[in-house]
């Protein structure tokens, strides 16, 4: 009986501090969501069309970033970097390389898609106000430490 009281215990621990950790994410993304939102004055119309499309670059390029990316910084904390031979300092770079094309050809896929639901001029305020969320962001970061 004791067993499974301890292990019902355990099981809340993991998930308070995993959904803890999510509603970090969640939090940061609907801030983000409000400013884009407040930035562009997108008409309801517009709206329903382009954060489709934004989310799912969002998402990609969150995995470019925290997935892929992670294994690369992962790897080059492993080991000094003057210990690495010339071929896996190459598998790195080439790695790198992808993950930059990549994020590239998402975001040249992004500016494509929302040419067709909103215009030039918003597509500029979006890059304007993606920066200028990061910026606050981080300096709220900053600040707190």
């Amino acid at each position: 009986m004791k067993t499974k009281q301890i292990i019902i215990a355990l099981f809340l621990l993991f998930s308070i501090s995993f959904f803890g950790q999510e509603t970090k994410k969640e939090k940061i993304k609907a801030l983000k969501i409000a400013y884009i939102t407040k930035d562009l004055n997108l008409t309801s119309s517009e709206a329903e069309k382009f954060w489709p499309i934004y989310n799912a670059f969002d998402e990609k390029q969150f995995e470019l970033r925290m997935v892929k990316m992670r294994k690369v910084r992962s790897e080059l904390k492993s080991k000094p970097i003057d210990s690495f031979s010339d071929a896996e300092a190459n598998l790195l770079l080439i790695q790198i390389d992808q993950m930059e094309n990549e994020s590239h050809e998402n975001k040249k896929k992004l500016v494509a898609d929302l040419r067709k639901v909103i215009s030039p001029v918003k597509i500029l305020k979006l890059k304007q106000a993606e920066d200028n969320f990061n910026k606050s962001l981080l300096k709220q970061y900053k600040n707190r430490n």
